[in-house]
């Protein structure tokens, strides 16, 4: 069972290792097990009752917490305040190496089969993105959980993003899911999609998870596109404008009459914080600089060494 955490380490981290990144407010994601010896239910139980009471805990306190920070204040946030968040929206990494040129070729290649098949089918499209765009964090999470656990040491901050990254690209598929209900068809290809991209990736990953991420980095330049496109759709009037899924509402902090068009603002600024995120990483793999929260510890102790008062002598 996942469970939103908090912790200074991990609140600093995110605070502070990429601001434009991981601009956000105290995440975390724990994982807890519980072993027990499961009791017969009785003749007058429910059928909550032989649920360990940990896990019922859990299962009733854990809700999902979006990826940035402008969606978890106290106060709702509007229309106008959703079209002005500072997104990047032409934002574009230059490959600058051959692995990078790969990534980008592969990503390009892979928008032919979505645009060629859905063309106008903006829902079924972002059902289709997101169940590819929540494979990346948890593959790299769990390969990074195995290395942690070979090595006998921390993963230096990583993991944590990740799994919320997957967790998020999750809640999107969820609210796209209240609005459409895809065919058989289309289930059957998205199963198929989804299990040849996630061997893909996986083994991609194991090889070089500098390419991953920066694939990964151009898939959500692509979503970025996607949606755009998308909220064009229902300017122009060739999508109708209703109100927003609860579940939308609930996540992204927005007002009781929120709409379609807010929800696609929300989700576009996820996508481009994904971005930012995963060419960072993967900036940060070729750079050898894969401890994050030591370069955070440092940061703190300048800071504070700054700010301490001098004394005259």
């Amino acid at each position: 069972m996942l469970k939103v955490t908090t912790t200074a380490t991990t609140r600093a981290f995110i605070k502070n290792a990429h601001p434009s990144l991981f601009a956000t407010g105290a995440i975390g994601l724990r994982h807890q097990q519980r072993f027990y010896q499961p009791s017969k239910p009785t003749p007058m139980s429910t059928p909550a009752d032989d649920i360990p009471k940990d896990v019922l805990r859990e299962i009733q306190s854990t809700h999902p917490l979006p990826m940035r920070e402008e969606f978890m204040g106290d106060k709702k946030l509007t229309t106008e305040e959703l079209e002005n968040l500072d997104i990047g929206l032409d934002k574009h990494y230059k490959p600058n190496t051959m692995s990078d040129r790969f990534a980008y070729r592969l990503v390009k290649t892979l928008r032919l089969l979505p645009d060629t098949y859905f063309r106008n089918d903006y829902y079924m499209r972002a059902v289709m993105l997101e169940t590819i765009a929540a494979v990346p964090g948890m593959v790299g999470a769990m390969l990074r959980h195995m290395r942690s656990l070979r090595n006998m040491a921390d993963d230096n901050g990583w993991i944590i993003h990740l799994l919320h990254e997957a967790e998020n690209e999750r809640m999107h598929l969820m609210t796209w899911m209240k609005c459409l209900q895809p065919s058989l068809f289309n289930r059957l290809l998205v199963l198929g999609a989804q299990g040849v991209f996630f061997n893909s990736y996986f083994w991609l990953y194991v090889f070089s998870p500098k390419t991953a991420h920066r694939m990964c980095g151009y898939l959500e330049e692509e979503a970025v596109v996607s949606y755009t496109h998308f909220l064009n759709a229902i300017d122009k009037g060739e999508l109708g404008n209703s109100r927003a899924p609860e579940v939308a509402i609930e996540y992204y902090n927005l007002q009781p009459t929120a709409t379609i068009r807010d929800v696609v603002l929300a989700v576009r600024a996820d996508e481009a914080l994904h971005r930012d995120a995963n060419h960072f990483l993967s900036d940060r793999i070729s750079q050898h600089r894969e401890n994050l929260l030591d370069d955070v510890k440092e940061k703190h102790k300048m800071e504070h060494h700054h700010h301490q008062p001098s004394h005259a002598h």
